[in-house]
């Protein structure tokens, strides 16, 4: 007989009691820089090891109680200001039907890639977002009753897989452009319907990855990219005031694009995130102030000592200022990473913003 979890109301969730994350995203006044890490539900955790030894990783990523679980572990040990829903980009393409599987020592690999321009025929050219991904949908009304108002639920989608040069992926660009643009539109069509049924369910903010800007370079990024990071943001946005559905903060990060800074900042988001190869003082002049900040301090820092991580962060807030910015990684934490000094990051982050806004 099969069992199913225990589904709860996307609706009567508990009062929020941190907005920091939120009044930062919206650009207005907080008492400190809220503090949040890119993969904070990951591998460095022993207990985030513990809980997915013997689970096949879609199998987790399908089962909202895990998911659920994943998610608050990190918040349990750090004073982090937003959730992160534990899921993964992968789970979209398997929404259009193709396979993913995850292989031991290689990672997420597709055994029939999309070659040639025919193949995308093979594709679900209408997909049931809630039929095919409503355990996401699940996993996020589950965290948001089960995180008792104490942090901002986040969402985002992220790159599982890929290539050192992405010259498969690029090769497609210059020799099918029409095609490529296709492929584009149809992965938009349900990202946009993902993320606005992810609202729905309790999402309280979202975040959309480009992880691979710098492969692509500015000519390539503002043919392929751009338009579609901008219309994800105008569509979401769109449909969540049609459905009566709260207009939450969205976050785009696109790592390595600091040639297109400007064309980010008007791209239709409360918030850029920023890699570690960016000066804070930069950022804030490109962007001309018009949005909230987040990044960036190079993941490898917290390799240091954790004294050495507090200078680090303080001159990093010295750089952002305390005021419209989200503090984070440039990018995600790494599996070997300790513990301990993810939470002298966050602890850093807390104490130096605080000191800075009093002194200012």
């Amino acid at each position: 007989m099969e069992q199913r979890e225990a589904t709860h109301s996307p609706s009567d969730f508990p009062a929020l009691k941190n907005d920091t994350f939120l009044r930062a995203a919206r650009g207005e006044e907080t008492e400190y820089t809220p503090v949040w890490c890119m993969r904070q539900a990951g591998r460095y955790l022993p207990e985030f090891r513990e809980t997915r030894a013997a689970q096949d990783f879609f199998a987790t990523c399908r089962s909202p109680k895990m998911c659920c679980e994943l998610t608050l572990q990190p918040l349990r040990r750090f004073p982090l200001d937003a959730a992160i829903i534990f899921s993964d980009i992968l789970v979209v393409p398997q929404a259009l039907g193709m396979e993913v599987v995850m292989v031991p020592g290689k990672g997420p690999t597709f055994p029939e890639p999309l070659k040639e321009v025919e193949d995308l025929l093979k594709l679900r050219q209408k997909v049931d977002v809630s039929e095919e991904l409503g355990y996401v949908f699940q996993a996020i009304t589950l965290t948001r009753h089960s995180l008792e108002g104490k942090w901002t639920l986040m969402s985002y989608m992220i790159e599982g897989g890929g290539s050192s040069t992405m010259a498969k992926a690029k090769r497609w660009l210059y020799r099918h452009p029409e095609a490529s643009h296709r492929l584009l539109q149809l992965l938009r069509d349900v990202i946009v319907e993902y993320l606005v049924g992810q609202v729905a369910a309790g999402a309280q903010a979202l975040q959309l990855f480009e992880s691979h800007a710098g492969h692509l370079g500015p000519e390539q990024f503002r043919e392929f990219a751009l338009p579609h990071i901008q219309d994800i943001a105008k569509h979401v946005k769109k449909k969540l005031q049609a459905e009566a559905l709260p207009l939450v903060p969205m976050i785009v990060f696109a790592k390595d694009a600091h040639y297109a800074l400007e064309e980010l900042a008007q791209a239709g988001y409360e918030v850029i995130g920023l890699d570690w190869t960016i000066q804070p003082q930069a950022a804030r002049e490109r962007t001309g102030h018009r949005v909230t900040l987040q990044g960036n301090l190079d993941p490898c820092a917290l390799y240091a000592p954790k004294e050495k991580i507090g200078e680090l962060v303080k001159r990093m807030l010295e750089g952002f200022g305390t005021q419209r910015y989200i503090a984070n990684l440039g990018h995600g934490l790494y599996p070997d990473m300790s513990p301990e000094h993810v939470g002298a990051f966050v602890e850093a982050v807390h104490t130096h913003s605080r000191h800075l806004r009093t002194a200012a």
